[in-house]
């Protein structure tokens, strides 16, 4: 059994009950979470669309949590005994009455993402403006789902709210609602619909009254039997009658939304194009980690990698780095020594004695073939050193950086390690040049080593242009690597691919 199959998963105390648990392996980590809310008395609902409530369950998207503000101390522990997370906003997005957890259902092989609201805050998707005071009316008239443990608005709250978001919410402004424009409108009218047979305008009146005007109270209510939800004659009135509960003015508002907006436009931008470790959406508590997948050629690294940032990546924010120089996108630094090397390869038919792929001689390399692998090996060590550098700052931003390798100098003759030692002959200020390097990788050591093991017949098979020789020497290297006390998770690549990826995701959620 490896370290990892041993590193146990955060699961429901004994106070939760074997309930919980038992509802937490059938159907998932979030209607666990629900049962467990109840069952400990916390004043909390649903407060979307019921509707759309069992295809939400399955992870399809965000679950919306309305909590009494008196028991926020009792989810929130509840929350951490059934495994979730807290995770912070970026700067400016966040807001004091929401905060929003991370929980992993390893049943699923799925993050699932909580919002838990404190207060009824709406608005601008970037900027929760208005407050609607009705929180704990509504948690006292919530109701059970019919067929799911799970509270829901009682349907007339529901319609109100339903109206009341969609004339505050959706703002031509809002440029996330704009480009969701015509499927949030259909959502809405849908949702109107499912709501048409479950109440009625008058009671919609009659609990909008309790906030508002009789007047206002009475065009909220019209809504419900019209075409559209949307009015703006019924917007203004609605803003106006809020804006004591204001966050910001209209002046305000505008001026924030519209840097919010910027950010987002910035971020999506840097991270099609410039891959900068600036704007994180998602900043992990407590500051971000380095998780590092290594193994020999062919043990699946790069298969359990891109995994693992599209796992992460849904809902963290995941900064990749290539520490290699094979099939990895290389650097813009590199990215020219990559080019010629490849051209080199081709000119070059018998290799020196060290190489691991094709004609290999047992010469020792030539003056030629010397001048020019000193120079690969240097550019190598600088465009890992700048690597490195790049890591620490996206950790210290709140990223998560998922590294596909990762320099080590416990072993000069094996992966990713230096590569002047081939050479007979080099400046030993040259060596002490490519030696710092490896040496700053050991001092900057990821949070999480994922070692990817498998035997000599896997990497023959995978990889059938190396040695045979160079095989059985490099799987035993790897087998030997400690990485100097690293926090190492060794896993057996050659199980099925469902069960390393379980595993290793295991392994990644406890560190995180």
């Amino acid at each position: 059994m490896t370290i990892a199959e041993r590193l146990p998963l955060p699961s429901p105390s004994a106070a939760i009950g074997i309930a919980v648990a038992d509802t937490q392996e059938s159907a998932g980590l979030l209607l666990a979470l629900c049962m467990a809310l109840e069952m400990k008395g916390v004043s909390y609902c649903y407060w979307k669309s019921s509707r759309r409530l069992p295809v939400l369950l399955e992870g399809t998207s965000d679950l919306d949590l309305l909590v009494a503000r008196a028991d926020r101390q009792r989810a929130t522990a509840i929350l951490t005994e059934l495994g979730f997370k807290p995770w912070l906003d970026s700067p400016g997005r966040d807001h004091p009455a929401l905060m929003s957890f991370l929980g992993y259902d390893e049943a699923q092989g799925a993050i699932r993402h909580i919002h838990v609201h404190f207060r009824l805050v709406l608005g601008h998707s970037l900027l929760k403006s208005f407050r609607l005071p009705i929180e704990e009316r509504l948690l006292a008239r919530s109701v059970m789902h019919a067929s799911l443990p799970i509270r829901i608005l009682h349907p007339a709250d529901e319609a109100l709210l339903l109206i009341v978001r969609a004339n505050l919410d959706m703002q031509v402004a809002d440029q996330i609602v704009l480009r969701r424009w015509r499927s949030l409108k259909a959502k809405y009218a849908e949702d109107l619909v499912f709501l048409r047979d479950r109440t009625e305008a008058h009671t919609i009146n009659v609990r909008a009254v309790e906030f508002f005007s009789p007047a206002v109270a009475e065009s909220i209510a019209s809504r419900f039997d019209a075409r559209s939800l949307r009015n703006g004659g019924l917007r203004r009135s609605i803003a106006r009658e809020l804006s004591i509960f204001r966050c910001y003015g209209d002046v305000e508002m505008t001026f924030r939304s519209a840097w919010r907006s910027l950010a987002l436009v910035t971020s999506a931008t840097n991270r099609r194009l410039f891959g900068v470790p600036r704007l994180p959406r998602r900043r992990a508590p407590g500051g971000g980690i380095i998780i590092a997948f290594v193994g020999v050629d062919g043990s699946g690294k790069s298969t359990q990698v891109s995994g693992a940032r599209k796992w992460l990546g849904s809902e963290i924010d995941v900064f990749p780095l290539y520490f290699g120089t094979g099939d990895g996108a290389p650097s813009l630094f590199f990215r020219p020594f990559k080019a010629v090397a490849r051209l080199a390869a081709r000119l070059i038919k018998v290799k020196p004695k060290g190489a691991s792929h094709g004609n290999v001689s047992d010469r020792p390399p030539a003056p030629l073939y010397s001048l020019l692998f000193a120079i690969w090996a240097i550019a190598v060590a600088l465009d890992k050193k700048h690597k490195l550098a790049t890591a620490q700052r996206a950790i210290a931003r709140g990223f998560v950086v998922i590294a596909d390798r990762y320099p080590q100098d416990e072993n000069s003759r094996f992966n990713d390690g230096p590569l002047l030692h081939r050479l007979t002959w080099v400046p030993g200020w040259l060596r002490q040049l490519e030696m710092s390097v490896y040496s700053a990788a050991r001092c900057a050591a990821p949070d999480l080593i994922i070692k990817l093991r498998v035997g000599p017949d896997a990497v023959a098979k995978r990889e059938p242009d190396m040695r045979h020789d160079v095989i059985l020497q490099r799987v035993a290297w790897f087998d030997d690597l400690t990485f100097h006390g690293a926090s190492v998770v060794t896993i057996d690549g050659a199980r099925p691919l469902p069960e390393v990826t379980q595993i290793a995701r295991r392994a990644i959620w406890a560190v995180l």
